[in-house]
């Protein structure tokens, strides 16, 4: 269980490097790029990670991964609604009460993550190390994006840390949360819950992620999503 709590706030703490970074002025192109690669690196986590785990050829699993995506594309239509619209952009954007969307959209996008991290953890024994590394670098430019945001909208230093530090402790809640699901309740399945995770993750990527990396990153971004992609698959193979 402690090590599911310590996983977890690992994944999520490139936040807090965002953070950092947001005030060491790293150029929107060399952020753009690093999208990028997280969301190759993502896409392969799913693809050698959470699909074949799930076995979506069932049809449990493959109604579970449909409803991920409309699960997380309904809930995100109502973040983007009450402001959390712009939480990846790199170009910061006064909205107002965007603070609290941008708080539970960054959560939003982390659950997925955080359960699979959990359950990968209780079912195979260890750590899937290509899908933290994708998870880690997929939040960095999110954490320089939402502080961007959020001091645009008149948010102090001090409390958008704060913000950060809870996303990354709940983060970490939920990855405890996918392991106890799995090691407590024997009614949940597993595969079930990453192939709705595995929906959820790739709804999240094609409606903010990779846009927002081509807008800034430009069409260098498609070989760094293959990269990320590869290297992804390279760790999955290798590990």
């Amino acid at each position: 269980m402690l090590s599911a709590l310590l996983w977890g706030g690992v994944a999520a703490s490139s936040l807090l490097v965002g953070y950092v970074l947001a005030e060491r002025g790293l150029s929107n192109r060399a952020l753009g790029l690093t999208m990028g690669f997280g969301a190759g690196a993502l896409i392969s986590a799913i693809a050698y990670e959470l699909v074949p785990e799930s076995a979506i050829g069932a049809w449990e699993t493959a109604v579970a991964f449909l409803l991920g995506a409309v699960v997380f594309f309904s809930i995100d239509y109502l973040v983007d609604r009450w402001g959390g619209a712009h939480r990846k952009r790199l170009v910061g954007k006064k909205v107002e009460g965007s603070g609290a969307a941008i708080f539970i959209g960054t959560l939003l996008d982390a659950i997925p993550e955080s359960l699979v991290l959990g359950i990968g953890l209780a079912m195979g024994g260890s750590v899937s190390v290509a899908f933290l590394a994708a998870v880690f670098v997929s939040n960095l430019p999110e954490g320089l994006a939402g502080t961007v945001n959020l001091s645009a909208a008149g948010h102090s230093r001090r409390s958008i840390l704060g913000m950060w530090i809870v996303v990354v402790a709940l983060s970490a809640a939920f990855t405890l949360l996918g392991y106890v699901a799995i090691q407590r309740i024997p009614a949940v399945d597993g595969s079930v819950v990453q192939a709705f995770a595995a929906g959820a993750v790739l709804t999240m990527l094609a409606d903010a992620m990779m846009p927002e990396a081509f807008e800034h990153g430009g069409r260098l971004v498609g070989l760094f999503t293959v990269l990320g992609f590869a290297a992804a698959a390279a760790l999955s193979i290798l590990a």
